[in-house]
């Protein structure tokens, strides 16, 4: 390598292909929810009818995000994805509000979530993975709260740094491990589904479900129905999360304008399809009231011990770790190339915002795999039941519905890019516009509406962690004019010197 070659900076590759950002879109969508989160979906909306209505409502709204994004990445197809698309359709506060959100708790807290669900399942398979294992035992640092390192916290961790390292060493390794883990995944997704169809069809559960088919208890009301489909939303929308992060590496997918819309909408259907026959294939299989109130929520593992009595638990663990270690894989790769980008504008570590000889942003890599790994370290702590829990739980239980806002926003930077940018080129645009944009922007508002009013608990605190970011915006844009000003004077200077000269 030359000495011009050397001193050039890295830039961003081009190397996935559409097979691998559909496989991004997927990987990082399926991880342990789905197997999980319809049993307290069927205990809120009470109805077999009602909790595939609630997955069908959560598909379209995934679905009719996805193509509006299309819209947005074929526009501005660079690294950034949303925080890009909030600053240039509203402002750069916009945007940093996301960024900041995604860094403090969505992206480095579902992270750590992520991989300690790892973890306990590893622990199905090897007892001796367990949080309540410890290392370090719980250090109490208030009444609330406590820090501990379990051996279910430290394969989190170390799971955490192999996909950093692994990612870090180029985008090559990253996706290579994103379509092995990804197929391997929707394979067993797909298996799931077609046992419980088949082997696992238990005859008299499907005449219970289908004989209350309609009944629930939550409200005698078509409205109390709606409002109970909205607030389970919190479930299947987070199960169905995280669909945009391949547009975070936008500048490194090949033909982007085509390629990015395509991914989203074949990677979000193709799992959106999948969830609800999952779901499909839990009624078939158990009785409603089984599901709603099955040990530990695990439905999917009720379904497999029921068909398979001595082996149910180990297949679903085996499953699921591979579910959880793909959509890692994923989440890690796509969160630092949103750094990047807000580190370019002055909003972030400086560091972050160069790439590394592998051409990804390593540094970014690594800022978000500590961070993420402060999140596992930290433990809740409930005196009247005298058990742990994890903090990380708590905050991304606070910022769905803050995350809800920003997808609500962006979506309708689709129109308000319409009317700033009416002759950008736009490779893709949104079918049927306005009407999928609109009809995504009501149905998200509608169940954000009643989260704030049915979970205020966990519904305001998601707000003001967003509102935080607003002091943080000021001290840092503050700091960067100041920098720009001595940089100014530095050079203003430095002309002076070299005319006297």
């Amino acid at each position: 390598m030359n000495a011009s070659a050397a001193a050039r900076p890295a830039t961003f590759l081009r190397e996935l292909s559409l097979f691998d950002s559909v496989m991004v879109v997927a990987g990082v969508m399926i991880g342990s929810g789905i197997f999980i989160v319809p049993a307290e979906m069927a205990r809120i909306i009470g109805s077999p009818a009602g909790l595939l209505a609630a997955w069908i409502f959560a598909g379209l709204l995934t679905v009719s995000a996805a193509l509006s994004y299309g819209e947005l990445a074929s526009m501005l197809p660079g690294a950034g994805g949303m925080y890009i698309y909030l600053r240039e359709a509203f402002s750069p506060v916009a945007g940093f509000l996301y960024g900041w959100t995604l860094f403090s708790v969505i992206q480095t807290g579902t992270i750590a979530a992520v991989a300690v669900a790892f973890a306990r399942f590893c622990g199905v398979l090897w007892p001796a993975i367990s949080e309540t294992r410890y290392i370090i035992a719980p250090l109490r640092i208030s009444s609330h709260y406590a820090v501990s390192l379990s051996t279910a916290q430290l394969i989190a961790l170390s799971i955490i740094a192999l996909l950093t390292w692994t990612n870090s060493r180029g985008l090559r390794y990253g996706k290579f491990v994103q379509n092995v883990s990804t197929v391997a995944k929707l394979v067993a997704l797909a298996a799931l589904i077609v046992i419980g169809f088949s082997i696992g069809w238990h005859s008299a559960a499907v005449a219970q479900n289908l004989q209350h088919f309609w009944s629930r208890n939550t409200s005698s009301s078509g409205l109390g129905l709606f409002i109970a489909i909205c607030v389970a939303q919190s479930g299947s929308l987070f199960s169905a999360d995280s669909w945009h992060n391949v547009t975070f590496a936008g500048a490194e997918v090949k033909h982007p304008r085509r390629n990015l819309p395509l991914a989203l909408a074949i990677g979000s259907a193709l799992v959106i399809a999948l969830y609800l026959l999952a779901n499909v294939a839990y009624l078939v299989a158990l009785p409603f009231p089984a599901i709603q109130h099955v040990a530990g929520d695990r439905v999917a593992t009720a379904m497999m011990n029921s068909i398979f009595p001595a082996r149910g638990a180990f297949l679903m663990a085996a499953a699921i770790m591979i579910s959880t270690f793909g959509c890692l894989n994923s989440l890690i790769l796509a969160g630092p190339r949103v750094f990047y980008a807000m580190a370019h504008d002055g909003l972030f570590f400086s560091a972050a915002a160069r790439l590394n000889r592998h051409h990804v942003p390593g540094r970014s890599l690594w800022i978000q795999a500590m961070w993420a790994a402060v999140l596992v370290l930290p433990r809740t702590f409930d005196p009247a039941t005298n058990q742990y829990g994890n903090l990380y739980s708590n905050l991304l239980d606070y910022v769905i519905s803050a995350a809800l806002l920003f997808y609500i926003a962006t979506v309708a930077g689709v129109i308000r890019l319409r009317k700033l940018r009416p002759d950008a080129a736009r490779p893709f645009r949104v079918p049927a516009y306005p009407l999928v944009p609109v009809l995504y922007i009501a149905g998200a508002t509608a169940v954000v509406i009643c989260l704030l009013v049915f979970r205020p608990a966990t519904t305001w605190p998601g707000i003001a962690i967003v509102l935080l970011g607003i002091p943080v915006y000021a001290v840092l844009t503050r700091y960067q004019r100041r920098t720009d000003r001595i940089v100014s004077s530095n050079e203003f200077y430095s002309g002076r010197s070299s005319t006297n000269l």
